[in-house]
């Protein structure tokens, strides 16, 4: 809360009630990691709601090819080298119902541990060669098979919008990873387990033991 800065915008008046829940989510995905890995985070802007993003302009070399998209609704966006952009009444939903899987603040913050790289290609650093073998193996196999699912129509334990690239890929299987462990930890075992060695973390082993006190 201290180290970053912090904006309300689209008329939103941010109070310490805010912030203490968007860092609490944050700081969730980094609790056994390196504290600088949010230091690509400068500013966070809080809309109220639904952020309509503008079309993007063509720039001035550029010819279409194909129809610019148009404004795109979001409840979430982290750009490089950029602010993270969130939306609160998405916020208060994730963290009223953590069983839907859904949640906008581990998905963007997510994205930036991605980006510490270079690149939001769905591989975040990882600590040696033998820990990105794994990650690669995995987490293609597991992109491919929901992609391919996706496509065909087929339902998935993860959000269809996984399939849309890598790094939408990485961010979707966190927010299940923090939010429904237990259960991606059933339906798949080897994704959880890299994601596991990533964060350090066993979220499903705290859920069971908190619904066993």
């Amino acid at each position: 809360m201290a180290e970053k800065h912090w904006e309300g915008c689209g008329g939103l008046v941010l109070d310490d009630e805010i912030r203490v829940v968007i860092a609490g989510h944050a700081c969730l995905l980094v609790l056994a990691l390196p504290h600088e890995l949010y230091r690509n985070v400068q500013t966070i802007l809080v809309y109220p709601s639904t952020v309509v993003v503008p079309p993007r302009p063509l720039g001035a070399f550029e010819v279409a090819r194909s129809p610019l998209p148009g404004a795109t609704p979001v409840v979430g966006q982290a750009l490089h080298a950029g602010p993270v952009v969130l939306v609160w009444d998405a916020i208060v939903r994730a963290a009223r119902h953590p069983e839907r899987g859904h949640n906008v603040v581990y998905h963007e913050f997510a994205h930036k541990l991605d980006m510490l790289d270079g690149s939001a290609d769905g591989t975040p650093p990882l600590r040696d060669r033998a820990e990105y073998r794994r990650w690669v193996e995995i987490c293609s196999r597991e992109y491919l098979a929901l992609r391919q699912r996706a496509e065909r129509g087929l339902p998935t334990f993860l959000d269809a919008y996984g399939a849309t690239n890598e790094a939408e890929f990485f961010a979707v299987a966190t927010e299940q990873f923090f939010d429904a462990g237990p259960q991606l930890r059933t339906h798949h075992p080897d994704l959880y387990a890299v994601l596991a060695g990533f964060y350090r973390q066993d979220p499903a082993a705290r859920s069971e033991r908190r619904q066993g006190s």
